[in-house]
């Protein structure tokens, strides 16, 4: 029989994404309800080895849903992934006998999670908190229908200027090595191409693609890369593309990191309160080492280990689409 949880911490590692804070304010208030003891981590596991924890309580999460980041901060710790660093890590937690602990992150933060909780079985769940919807076991991940309406937003006022000037805009959208956010908003604006790691990227065709489209005189082009895309992103594919339509007039815009800021959208504030009051719930009911995720509207339990080994893949059918929706 699973060990009685009587205080949790809550930390956010890796990279940054808006809904993190509704995850820590449901995770506390959550906690709270029940009589739990709620800690905050400093730094994600940086704070636990440097004993950056504070106590965590109703108020001290007020105000917070609509703001993008995260107020407990973010890092990636090297040091956590040392023996030595994990026993400094384990020491501090049971001095406060915190007993359970609360991760939002990605796959790296789960790794380290999963680790940590078979040497010192300290019980831990983690929460999907990317941007680039990269995880297995849950159709959304907290921070991704944010960071994209914020790229759909940004391409639909490239696209206003393509169009004044006849232009073709090559964007590079975040995406390391996950295309989702590329996929999404380049079918959302109507980009005449896609370009992303999961599928090889054929330049012959793209130029191909573009010769044909300036015989047709269609001028303005949109091409959405992913910054993982094989080719080496957007500068890389725009210097191809000007070699070989030095007529064309190209530009390239990178959208860079204002797709991990600003407040949160409905559905993150939603699903990330969601899986912060069912991270608490499964703490309490025994269900331990899991990544709470939502598949088809209903909360969903992968354990830690095959959530940090499986990435989610982009279907042959979004590939298809793509490619008869911009033809």
């Amino acid at each position: 029989m699973a060990k009685k949880v009587t205080k949790i911490g809550v930390l956010t590692s890796g990279g940054d994404s808006p809904g993190m804070n509704a995850a820590i304010r449901a995770v506390v208030r959550t906690g709270n309800y029940y009589g739990l003891e709620v800690f905050g981590i400093m730094r994600g596991y940086s704070g636990i080895i440097d004993n950056d924890i504070v106590p965590m309580h109703s108020r001290s999460v007020a105000n917070i849903i609509q703001r993008g980041g995260t107020i407990l901060k973010t890092a990636r710790c090297k040091e956590f992934f040392t023996p030595e660093g994990r026993q400094k890590a384990y020491n501090n937690l049971k001095k406060l006998g915190i007993d359970g602990l609360v991760i939002i992150g990605g796959d790296g933060s789960f790794r380290g999670a999963d680790i940590f909780s078979r040497e010192f079985d300290i019980p831990c769940i983690g929460l999907p908190g990317t941007i680039d919807k990269d995880i297995a076991g849950t159709d959304f991940t907290i921070g991704f229908d944010t960071a994209v309406n914020t790229a759909v937003e940004a391409i639909d006022k490239i696209r206003d200027t393509a169009d004044a000037h006849d232009r073709l805009f090559i964007i590079e959208v975040m995406g390391r090595d996950a295309g989702y956010i590329a996929l999404h908003s380049g079918i959302a604006t109507g980009a005449e191409h896609i370009l992303i790691p999961e599928r090889k990227t054929d330049i012959e065709e793209l130029v191909a693609s573009l010769q044909e489209k300036e015989r047709r005189k269609k001028l303005v082009n949109m091409v959405v890369v992913a910054e993982g895309d094989e080719f080496g992103g957007a500068n890389e594919v725009a210097k191809v593309v000007k070699e070989r339509l030095p007529t064309t007039d190209t530009r390239v815009c990178i959208l860079g990191h204002i797709q991990r800021g600003g407040s949160p959208t409905c559905l993150d504030r939603l699903i990330a309160s969601r899986m912060g009051y069912a991270a608490v719930e499964s703490l309490l009911e025994g269900r331990h080492n899991v990544m709470v995720g939502i598949l088809n509207n209903r909360m969903h339990y992968t354990l830690l280990e095959r959530a940090v080994k499986s990435k989610q893949k982009i279907s042959e059918e979004w590939i298809k689409i793509v490619k008869i929706l911009a033809s």
